[in-house]
């Protein structure tokens, strides 16, 4: 980086922040501080959706997973859509029907306390780990590749996100995530073009033929984690517990001025998600092509923690290992050419023979790159902590981009971290104020001033709890991975006391709070079984229709058996 990429960098993202913070400094009305204006428009509210959903890991992790798996990965949101729309039809409008505030007050309302207690836990507990993950993913790969003190990156990144998020609440999040939104746009089809144009002309069959292109895979063993069963059906749920129940994403379309808003921001995310992420996934797919006629690509991305090993006097080991890689790599090539060229010919036994023999070198070179991250690994135990297909879309980014969309690029990964944090704390200061602390100060109800100053407070710590989280998290998933594994292990119990509030209005309190206690148990139990042995492992994305579906049935056999029988739920008008 020089003085231009610092300037573009620093420049983008300290001017939004503080724009974000200007223009929504007095905002001290309760209803505007937890919901937004009340004049928020749908586009604004598409684009806030879409900004809190898609972080810092979407941008930097994603193509990382379709370079190195190709681009299966887009099946996981198959089952969006239709969500979006069962949540258009049935949640949003009895949100805005009640006037709550937060998602958990329609479950106080419809069956008691207690289980409004239970859905807010559920969501602090799970939305306050990934707070926490939102802004570890960026600044560990950020910090290794940039050379930056680790702590100092979350730091930094995590006080700029409480700052404007703490001075204007919903309403600053909505303003700054629009212009976020399109300096990722921006950076992202910058970096588009210039992969494209240093890409060969036959690269969309390369990819093809090297296994990155199968996007939709019809196996139904339960095992593969992306099949387009998995994706619609696990997909689905999945989807309609993030946008139904899940505060962050509810917070940023109950609060539009009519009704009609809020659904059209949500329908501009149906139609424009998947397309999103298929740009992205195929970035990666091209990203896998381009780095294979590169005449010096790494034995492993992650070059900060390779060269601290292979450079140091024990470090032979490491050297042989790229020597070795070096070979391969430059045989296939060779074998890359000798396919395209059999290709373009008129002989499909040569072409057949000559994808063999490539496919044969692909593997040979992917065998190094495994006993390459193990011995990384072993090395040094910091490697663990991400994937090395995390490191492949910065790293072109830092050796392939001009000066200054260098700056755009990294403005993009920060401006992404920034808006979805600020949209998780927002969620995080609301329902703690409003579900875990209003409850047990009734007389505090009625003080609006009082009430802002405490979700202040609470959206504050809420931000110094997900910075000390990410001064010591650690994981070995895939970043984006990792994600959607703690929202499939804690969600579907959730979403199944929201199916049974709006579908099932005989049931009570009593019998859908334990039938949440027994689904969360459940689905805890397969995860972790499945993660001890891996012979009954499934899919992670068929733990949110199995969780939701176990928490319906146990909740209609518990009101069958006579729980809660005798507590009437309260009125809704």
């Amino acid at each position: 980086m020089n003085a231009f990429d610092w300037l573009v960098l620093l420049g983008t993202i300290l001017g939004i922040v503080a724009y974000g913070t200007w223009r929504t400094r007095h905002t001290d009305n309760l209803n505007t501080y937890l919901k937004g204006n009340s004049t928020t428009k749908w586009g604004t509210i598409g684009l806030s959706v879409m900004a809190t959903q898609a972080s810092t890991i979407t941008y930097l992790s994603l193509p990382g997973v379709a370079a190195e798996n190709g681009i299966a990965f887009i099946q996981n949101y198959f089952g969006l859509p239709l969500a979006l729309i069962v949540v258009c039809a049935v949640f949003l409008p009895i949100y805005r029907q009640l006037g709550v505030y937060t998602a958990y007050e329609y479950l106080g309302q419809r069956f008691d306390q207690k289980t409004r207690l239970l859905g807010a836990g559920i969501f602090v507990l799970q939305r306050g780990l990934q707070a926490g993950i939102t802004i570890y993913a960026p600044a560990i790969i950020l910090s290794t590749v940039l050379g930056w003190r680790l702590d100092l990156t979350i730091i930094s990144t995590g006080v700029l996100s409480i700052v404007y998020t703490v001075t204007g609440g919903s309403a600053a999040v909505n303003l700054t995530q629009k212009w976020q939104m399109g300096v990722i746009f921006g950076g992202m089809i910058t970096a588009f073009v210039v992969l494209l144009t240093k890409l060969p002309p036959d690269a969309l069959p390369i990819a093809g033929a090297l296994g990155k292109l199968q996007a939709v895979d019809y196996d139904p063993d339960l095992k593969v984690r992306y099949t387009v069963w998995s994706g619609i059906l696990g997909g689905f749920f999945l989807s309609l517990s993030y946008f139904g129940t899940d505060q962050s994403q509810v917070q940023r379309y109950i609060g539009g001025a009519r009704l009609r808003e809020g659904r059209l921001g949500l329908v501009f995310n149906a139609l424009l998600k998947i397309p999103m992420q298929f740009f992205i996934v195929i970035l990666g797919a091209l990203l896998f092509v381009f780095y294979q006629f590169q005449p010096n690509t790494p034995v492993l991305f992650n070059q900060t923690q390779w060269r601290q090993q292979a450079d140091a006097p024990t470090g032979a080991a490491f050297r042989a290992l790229e020597e070795k890689h070096a070979a391969l790599h430059t045989d296939k090539q060779e074998k890359i050419r000798a396919w395209a060229a059999a290709q373009n010919g008129s002989d499909p036994a040569a072409e057949a023979a000559a994808r063999t023999t490539m496919l044969a070198a692909q593997k040979a070179t992917e065998a190094v790159r495994k006993e390459a991250r193990t011995a990384l690994q072993n090395a040094d135990p910091a490697a663990k902590k991400t994937k090395d297909s995390d490191y492949i879309f910065i790293t072109f980014i830092l050796t392939q981009l001009p000066h200054g969309a260098i700056g755009l690029l990294l403005a993009v990964m920060f401006s992404s971290a920034l808006s979805s944090k600020a949209g998780e704390l927002n969620a995080l200061g609301t329902t703690t104020t409003i579900d875990l602390w209003r409850p047990f100060r009734p007389q505090a109800a009625h003080d609006e001033a009082r009430n802002v100053r405490v979700a202040k407070r609470f959206t504050a710590i809420w931000g110094l709890f997900a910075i000390g989280f990410a001064l010591f998290v650690s994981f070995a998933e895939n970043l984006i991975e990792a994600l959607n594994i703690v929202a499939s292990i804690f969600y579907p119990a959730l979403l199944g006391v929201f199916v049974v509030a709006f579908f099932f209005k005989h049931v009570k309190g009593s019998a859908v709070f334990w039938a949440a206690v027994a689904a969360q148990i459940v689905v805890l139990v397969i995860f972790f079984v499945g993660k001890a042995h891996p012979a009954y492992e499934i899919g992670y994305l068929w733990l949110n229709p199995i969780g939701c579906a176990a928490c319906v049935l146990f909740s209609l056999g518990l009101q069958a058996i006579g729980v809660g029988r005798s507590a009437n739920p309260p009125s809704l008008s």
